[in-house]
């Protein structure tokens, strides 16, 4: 049976009529609505339900800690949601990086390499690796937000590389959720290749 709520004109509804069934969020009056599926789903769609299934187990887990119930709780506050809509959709959405941007990387001390990273909430942390080709570890430590969950990492040079020095720059990303993500690039030091 569909349900009408009146402020004003209609403010939303519920339920089912003629084959579609409505739910109205009542916080923010939005209606949605969708057609009842009448055929088996596709392997493509039963994967999906099985990664969301993954995730709302994960953020039930998630808020049994303590210390990340507090913090999910705090994004919840900010975006008007509960505590554990804020834990799936971190769990549901993967982090991504933008290429790295080396253009003020001269192989100085003191250079900066920067990455934006891409998340729902942002990430928990960023770890940067420069090797030489030969393997070699030329440098690897943390980067710093610039700000808080703006997605600007930057990460500061402490050896100094020649110019023209050909090097590999890593740099891995985990989210709240404990999802990693990685971006690499190909430098020669000094040049904006």
């Amino acid at each position: 049976m569909t349900k009408v709520r009146f402020i004003g004109p209609i403010a939303g509804f519920s339920g089912e009529m003629d084959g579609m069934v409505f739910a109205d969020t009542k916080k923010k009056n939005r209606t949605t609505a969708y057609l009842k599926k009448h055929y088996p789903p596709t392997d493509a769609q039963l994967a999906r339900q099985d990664h969301w299934r993954e995730c709302s187990a994960r953020a039930q887990q998630a808020l049994e800690d303590p210390a990340r119930r507090a913090f999910y709780e705090g994004i919840a506050e900010q975006r008007e949601v509960t505590p554990y809509l804020a834990a799936f959709v971190d769990f549901l959405v993967e982090p991504t990086f933008k290429p790295l941007d080396l253009s003020e990387y001269k192989g100085k001390v003191g250079d900066r390499i920067l990455v934006v990273a891409k998340d729902d909430i942002g990430l928990a942390n960023v770890e940067f690796t420069l090797t030489a080709m030969d393997g070699t570890r030329i440098e690897q430590g943390p980067a710093v937000e610039d700000g808080i969950r703006t997605g600007k990492w930057f990460y500061t040079a402490t050896v100094a590389v020649p110019l023209g020095a050909d090097i590999f720059v890593e740099a891995k990303g985990a989210d709240h959720a404990g999802t990693k993500t990685v971006v690499s690039a190909n430098p020669i030091v000094g040049t904006d290749e």
